[in-house]
C-alpha cells in the first residue's frame, strides 16, 4: 500500500501502466495537505523525459523501483497540462479527477513533495501543510535538491547538475516489396529466306546435243513444268528464367546532432567581514 511512509521510495520509480506497459519515470510527489498521503505523482515521458503528466496513486501498486499505475499510457500521456510547481489548486485536482474518471475531489489543497532526489528526513514535518524538500500550501520553497547542509547538520554543500543520457530506439520507418508485372514490347529480328525463280534458259544446237534435239516428230505440241519452292518464316516463343531477384538490408551508420539545455547548479561564497580564506570561490 502506497503511503506517507513510500513517498521517498516514489522519487525516479520507473512508471508502468495497467498492462505492464513503460510511461516513464516519477519526477514529484504530491501529497495530500491535511493527512500528508501521497495522492498524484508527475511522470516524465516522451523520448528525453521533457514531459510530464500527472497521474493519481488511488490503485496504483509499488514494488521496489517500479510503480505499477491503474491506468493505461495513453491516457497518462494525454492527461491535462498542469505546471509541475507549488501546490495543485481544487480546480487542478478536480480536472485531472475527471480526465481520470474519478468521482469527487480532495479536501483542501495537495502540496508538492519536491523533484527527483528530494527525500524526507527524520525531521520532516508531515502535517499543517508543509512537506520537507517541496512547497507549503501557498508555494514556498522549504528545501531544494540533495543538500543536507544546514546550522544543526554537517558543513558540506551538494552540487548537483544534469547529466544528458542520449540512446537510441529502433522504429519502423517503411516497407519494401518485390513485385513483378508482364510488359510487351517489340522486337525486330532479320531472317534469311530462300525461293526459287524461274529462269529462261537457251542454248544452241551442236554436234553435242544433236542427238536429243532432233529426238521426236518434226513438229509437235508439248509443255514442261516446273515447281519453284521458297523458304517461309515460322516464329515460336517460349518462356524460360533469366535472373533471381531478392530484397536484402544493410545498415548505414550516420551522424545525428542532438541539442538539449541541462541544468547544474553552482555555488558561491558570500563573506561578510574580514573573512580570509583559500580556494576555489566559484564552486565549478
Amino acid at each position: 500500500m502506497i503511503n506517507s511512509t513510500s513517498v521517498n521510495s516514489l522519487f525516479d520509480a520507473r512508471v508502468v501502466d495497467n498492462a505492464g506497459d513503460k510511461v516513464g519515470t516519477v519526477k514529484q510527489v504530491y501529497l495530500d495537505d491535511d493527512s500528508g498521503q501521497p495522492l498524484f505523482v508527475s511522470v516524465a515521458t516522451g523520448l528525453f523525459g521533457t514531459s510530464e503528466s500527472f497521474v493519481p496513486l488511488e490503485g496504483a501498486d509499488l514494488t521496489g523501483d517500479l510503480l505499477r499505475v491503474h491506468y493505461g499510457k495513453d491516457q497518462v500521456k494525454d492527461a491535462p497540462r498542469i505546471d509541475a510547481d507549488g501546490s495543485l489548486s481544487e480546480d487542478e485536482q478536480d480536472t485531472l479527477f475527471q480526465h481520470y474518471g474519478l468521482a469527487g475531489s480532495s479536501a483542501g489543497h495537495t502540496d508538492f513533495a519536491g523533484t527527483a532526489g528530494d527525500r524526507l528526513g527524520a525531521d520532516d514535518t508531515e502535517g499543517g501543510g508543509t512537506v520537507a524538500g517541496g512547497f507549503d500550501g501557498v508555494g514556498t520553497t522549504t528545501g531544494a535538491g540533495h543538500d543536507t547542509s544546514g546550522p544543526n547538520t554537517d558543513d558540506a554543500m551538494t552540487r548537483s547538475e544534469e547529466r544528458l543520457n542520449v540512446g537510441t530506439q529502433n522504429v519502423q520507418t517503411g516497407r519494401a516489396r518485390l513485385r513483378k508485372h508482364i510488359v510487351t514490347e517489340e522486337q525486330q529480328v532479320t531472317v534469311p529466306v530462300q525461293h526459287e525463280e524461274v529462269r529462261l534458259e537457251r542454248e544452241p544446237i551442236t554436234d553435242a546435243n544433236a542427238g536429243a534435239a532432233l529426238d521426236g516428230p518434226d513438229l509437235s505440241e508439248e509443255e514442261h513444268a516446273v515447281t519453284l519452292n521458297e523458304e517461309r518464316v515460322v516464329v515460336d516463343k517460349e518462356t524460360v528464367p533469366v535472373e533471381r531477384v531478392r530484397l536484402g538490408k544493410e545498415t548505414v551508420t550516420e551522424q545525428e546532432h542532438v541539442s538539449e539545455q541541462v541544468a547544474h547548479e553552482e555555488v558561491t561564497l558570500d563573506q561578510d567581514g574580514d573573512v580570509r580564506g583559500t580556494g576555489d570561490t566559484t564552486g565549478r
